[in-house]
């Protein structure tokens, strides 16, 4: 049963029809739309010592999540298949880092979906910046993570969707429509790939898995090459995709162990954090020194090596 058929994504507004998922009954789809941007499901329990917040809805958020990251990733899907003739530009000075109007069209179809339903939460996106981050629920987008994949026809790409509640990482939604897989979770909740629960891996050494790991120029090589020279020394082994949000998820998922970045932005690694502690992993203290806005070196991994990894890095870890 693919994905689409499994949560029922509704049909896009105003844009190429649907071709990545099968489409399902009209009754279904519409249940689905309802569900998410019409009806308020009950209200989840509030955190310890917080107090009662009018129009604070998790559950139809983390809905919304759902349903908007999947329909963001089919509008990203009409793109993938026109991708020649996309006009792409270069970030700053680093060549290597990417950006097409897919992006920004993604992210503008994102922010105002967010904006009608939700229009007192807060916004930040890679591609239009922010507004409202004293909100106490702030929504944190990438729209296309792996962008370098995406132009150059690799599949590796996706759709991230987290959502910050008082400064706490606490519903997030990956979608990658090239494997018709919708990654999720919520505080709580537990983490989902479909419907399937992950669970972090159980290894124990870094020789028992795969290992994430990716940088970018401007970190410079001093904080990535001893790394890799150290992990493969200790048996591990080491992959890189292009997409921090999937090498999270992966981490969640079990299928890596664990990953390593040099250093990471918010937007792409928010969501997966979500799924990553529901599923058992541990993670770095990446929002340090304004790391929302700013990033920070990132670090997730199954409980068994985190502390085998994190000596791997070394002081590159807190740089």
């Amino acid at each position: 049963m693919s994905l689409g058929s499994q949560l029922g994504p509704p049909a896009l507004p105003l844009v190429a029809p649907r071709r990545s998922w099968p489409a399902t009954s009209r009754s279904r789809r519409a249940a689905h739309h309802s569900s998410c941007w019409a009806s308020r499901p009950p209200r989840m329990p509030l955190l310890p010592g917080k107090s009662a917040m009018s129009n604070l809805d998790i559950d139809a958020r983390y809905a919304c999540a759902k349903s908007l990251a999947l329909e963001a990733a089919q509008l990203g899907m009409t793109y993938y298949r026109q991708r020649e003739t996309l006009d792409v530009e270069h970030k700053g000075s680093d060549r290597q880092d990417v950006v097409s109007i897919a992006d920004k069209r993604i992210e503008d179809f994102i922010r105002g979906r967010l904006a009608e339903r939700f229009p007192e939460d807060g916004f930040l996106g890679e591609e239009s910046g922010s507004a409202g981050l004293k909100a106490r629920c702030v929504w944190v987008i990438d729209p296309i993570d792996g962008t370098a994949c995406f132009v150059n026809g690799l599949h590796n790409w996706c759709v991230s969707i987290g959502l910050l509640v008082d400064g706490e990482p606490h519903v997030g939604a990956i979608a990658d429509p090239n494997h018709d897989e919708l990654f999720h979770g919520c505080l709580g909740r537990g983490a989902y790939v479909n419907e399937t629960p992950l669970r972090a891996s159980t290894a124990t050494h870094v020789c028992e898995g795969l290992t994430g790991a990716g940088t970018f120029h401007p970190r410079g090589k001093e904080h990535f090459i001893p790394f890799l020279e150290k992990l493969l020394a200790e048996g591990g082994m080491f992959i890189r995709n292009g997409s921090g949000a999937l090498m999270t998820a992966y981490v969640a998922a079990g299928r890596l162990i664990g990953y390593y970045e040099t250093e990471l932005k918010s937007w792409d690694c928010l969501a997966g954090l979500v799924l990553v502690a529901e599923a058992g992993g541990l993670r770095n203290d990446f929002f340090r020194n304004d790391g929302l806005l700013r990033g920070n070196p990132y670090l997730v991994a199954a409980p068994g090596v985190y502390s085998q990894l994190a000596k791997l890095i070394g002081p590159s870890l807190d740089a």
